[in-house]
């Protein structure tokens, strides 16, 4: 690949001026995506210019006026601390015309509504829990159609923010108590969905027209508690002290039977495209004892730390964390026009 005029943008929770190095901030864990892919881009003789976004859009103007990249590699998930203005600062890309890399507006505006995303799956006979959403200030019930026990989860949050075992609720009193806590906690709107009982697998996905499944990785989840149900709480996810204590590893999968793997291909490229997702995406499922295949969650531009899904995946399958950063940057600029 050429070597190219790469702006790295992506959010910051305090004002930054345009120029800062951020050594300072990658040096801490919390940063470890934006320190991945700023080494990555460097070691793959890219121009680099840093600039994060905390509440002011002004900086990024200025930059693109006077400093214009040949694409944007965007890791912005939140501005102003509101994570739906995501798909906004993606429609700045849009208006200015410039390549990017990562999810379009569509793509973060659907998958930015567990409920919308569903109803598309479900049209094209793809396998998603049954799931009712319940809107602020609206009467909150137990539909009849909907089978205890249900999982109550931000209709709109992600990375399991909002999510405790106090979100599977096994009848109407606590349906009620939890979606209220999602609307006065989470400030968002909330969406209950039956809970699918079985292994839980995060599916990794790079391309365009042309896509390429990575190999799977799944959530074990150990020596937990016989009380605490098998469920990707934040705890789960993010807590790593909580991890360590009951054992709870993300790995590779194994023990598949016969033809799942590329049942499980089949069906997630399937769902990618019906989704029109571009560039890179992670799909996250669950896969019944009978072999019934669900899709839990579409993730527009999910996690790229070297060390979580994508990046472990893609090693897996050959391709170097250096070379999948340059294979985004391809995608991206394919997507322009």
């Amino acid at each position: 690949m050429r070597k190219l005029k790469v702006l790295l943008l992506f959010d910051s929770p305090y004002f930054t001026p345009r120029g800062y190095d951020f050594k300072k901030e990658f040096k801490d864990l919390d940063w470890g995506t934006e320190s991945d892919v700023y080494e990555a881009l460097l070691a793959n003789g890219h121009n680099v210019t840093l600039l994060g976004l905390y509440n002011n859009i002004d900086v990024f103007l200025e930059e693109i006026k006077e400093n214009r990249p040949d694409i944007i590699f965007n890791l912005v998930e939140v501005f102003n601390q509101k994570s739906h203005l995501d798909k906004n600062v993606v429609g700045l890309f849009e208006m200015l015309e410039i390549p990017y890399t990562g999810a379009s507006l569509n793509d973060l505006l659907i998958c930015g509504d567990k409920a919308l995303s569903k109803e598309i799956l479900s049209f094209h006979k793809i396998k998603v829990p049954n799931f009712y959403t319940f809107y602020k200030n609206h009467r909150i019930w137990l539909p009849k159609r909907l089978k205890p026990p249900l999982i109550v989860k931000s209709l709109s949050e992600e990375a399991s923010r909002g999510i405790s075992q106090a979100s599977l609720v096994d009848n109407e009193e606590a349906l009620v108590e939890r979606v209220k806590f999602i609307h006065e906690n989470l400030g968002t709107d909330a969406i209950a969905e039956e809970f699918i009982e079985g292994r839980e697998f995060y599916v990794s996905i790079i391309g365009n027209k042309r896509v390429y499944v990575l190999p799977l990785r799944e959530m074990r989840f150990g020596d937990i508690a016989e009380e605490e149900r098998r469920i990707a709480t934040y705890k789960a996810k993010w807590d790593y002290d909580y991890r360590e204590k009951w054992g709870i590893k993300n790995m590779f999968a194994a023990r598949l039977p016969n033809g799942l793997n590329e049942k499980i291909n089949d069906i997630c490229k399937r769902a990618y495209k019906a989704l029109n997702m571009r560039c890179y995406a992670r799909l996250d499922i669950r896969v019944t004892s009978q072999g019934k295949i669900y899709i839990i969650e579409a993730n527009a531009n999910p996690c790229l730390d070297r060390y979580d899904e994508i990046g472990e995946s893609a090693d897996r399958a050959g391709i170097s964390y250096n070379k999948l950063i340059d294979r985004i940057i391809d995608l991206g600029l394919k997507n322009q026009g």
